[in-house]
C-alpha cells in the first residue's frame, strides 16, 4: 500500500510568503523608499566599486564577466595620481585646521553672546549653499585673478574654507549652546577658573558635535572639486579634479572607478573610526539653531 507523504515545508513557506506579502501591503511606502534609496545612493556606489575591480565587463551582464587588478597597477602608475593624493590630503587637513582656528571661536561667540545682527550672520553662513556654488566660485576666482591667486595653493586653500563654513559655524554653535550653563556655573563656584571650567566641563560636552563637525568639513574638502577646479587649474590638481579629467578624457571605465574608490575609501576609514565617539545626533543637532 502506497504511503502518501505530505512535505512540512510547504505550510511553512506559505506562512512565510504570507506574513512577507502582508508586511509589504502595511509597509509599502517604506519599501518604495527602501528600494529608491538603494537605487539613487547605493546602486551608482556600488557600480563604481563593481567597475573597480572588473576586467571585463560586458552587456548584458549584471555582474562583471571577469574579475581582476590589472587596471590597479595601471592607475596606480600613473604621475599625477601620486602628485594628486598627497595634495588633497593635504589641502584637506590645512583647511580643516585653518577653519577650526577661524570658525570655532566665532561660533562660541554666537552661541554665548547676544549682539545685533547675530541671527543675520547666522543665516549669511547659509546663504553660501542655499544656491548654486559654481556661480559663487566664479565671482571670487575674478578677485581671485586679480590678487594672482590663480592656480596657487593659498588660492584652493581660501575657496574651500568658504566651503566650510556652514558645518564649522552651525554644528559648533547649535553644542555649545546646548551646555547647561548651571554645571559651568558650578564649577565657577568652586573656584575654578573660567578656562579650566572651559577644558574640563564645557569642551568635554561639545566634543562629540565638533568632533562631527571637524570629521565632515575634512570629508567634504578632500571631495571639494568645483572651487578647485576654477581656482586651482593648471598648475594645482586634487583627486577630485583629476577623476573629473580621467573620467572626461578615457574610455577606460575602470580609471575612473579606481580613483572614485580611491576618493570613497579614507572616508569609509574616518567614518568607521569616528562612530566610536560621534554621537548619533551630533550633526543633525547643529542644524537646530
Amino acid at each position: 500500500m502506497a504511503v502518501v507523504s505530505h512535505s512540512p515545508s510547504m505550510p511553512v513557506k506559505s506562512s512565510v510568503f504570507k506574513a512577507l506579502t502582508k508586511t509589504v501591503r502595511r509597509e509599502g511606502l517604506s519599501v518604495v523608499l527602501i528600494v529608491a534609496l538603494f537605487t539613487i545612493i547605493i546602486g551608482p556606489m556600488l557600480t563604481v566599486v563593481l567597475w573597480a575591480f572588473a576586467d571585463v565587463w560586458r552587456y548584458p551582464s549584471l555582474v562583471p564577466t571577469q574579475w581582476g587588478t590589472s587596471f590597479w597597477a595601471e592607475t596606480l602608475a600613473r604621475a599625477d595620481l601620486a602628485m594628486a593624493f598627497p595634495l588633497s590630503v593635504g589641502l584637506a587637513v590645512t583647511v580643516t585646521l585653518l577653519s577650526a582656528v577661524i570658525c570655532l571661536p566665532a561660533s562660541y561667540a554666537f552661541a554665548r553672546m547676544n549682539f545685533p545682527g547675530r541671527q543675520g550672520l547666522l543665516l549669511s553662513f547659509l546663504a553660501t549653499n542655499a544656491f548654486p556654488r559654481f556661480g559663487l566660485y566664479v565671482s571670487i576666482a575674478v578677485v581671485f585673478y586679480r590678487l594672482n591667486l590663480i592656480g596657487t595653493i593659498p588660492g584652493v586653500i581660501l575657496i574651500q574654507i568658504v566651503n566650510t563654513l556652514l558645518l564649522m559655524i552651525w554644528i559648533p554653535t547649535s553644542a555649545f549652546q546646548g551646555v547647561d550653563r548651571s554645571l559651568e556655573e558650578a564649577a565657577l563656584d568652586v573656584g575654578a577658573s573660567r578656562v579650566r571650567v572651559f577644558l574640563q566641563v564645557t569642551l568635554p560636552l561639545v566634543l562629540p558635535s565638533l568632533s562631527a563637525a571637524v570629521l565632515l568639513t575634512f570629508v567634504s574638502t578632500f571631495y571639494e572639486a568645483q572651487g578647485a577646479l576654477i581656482v586651482g587649474l593648471p598648475n594645482v590638481t586634487t583627486m577630485a579634479v583629476l577623476m573629473y579629467s580621467i573620467i572626461n578624457s578615457q574610455i577606460i571605465v575602470q580609471y575612473g572607478a579606481i580613483i572614485s574608490f580611491i576618493l570613497w575609501l579614507p572616508s569609509l576609514i574616518l567614518l568607521t573610526f569616528a562612530q566610536r565617539f560621534v554621537r548619533g545626533n551630533a550633526i543633525s543637532a547643529g542644524f537646530g539653531v
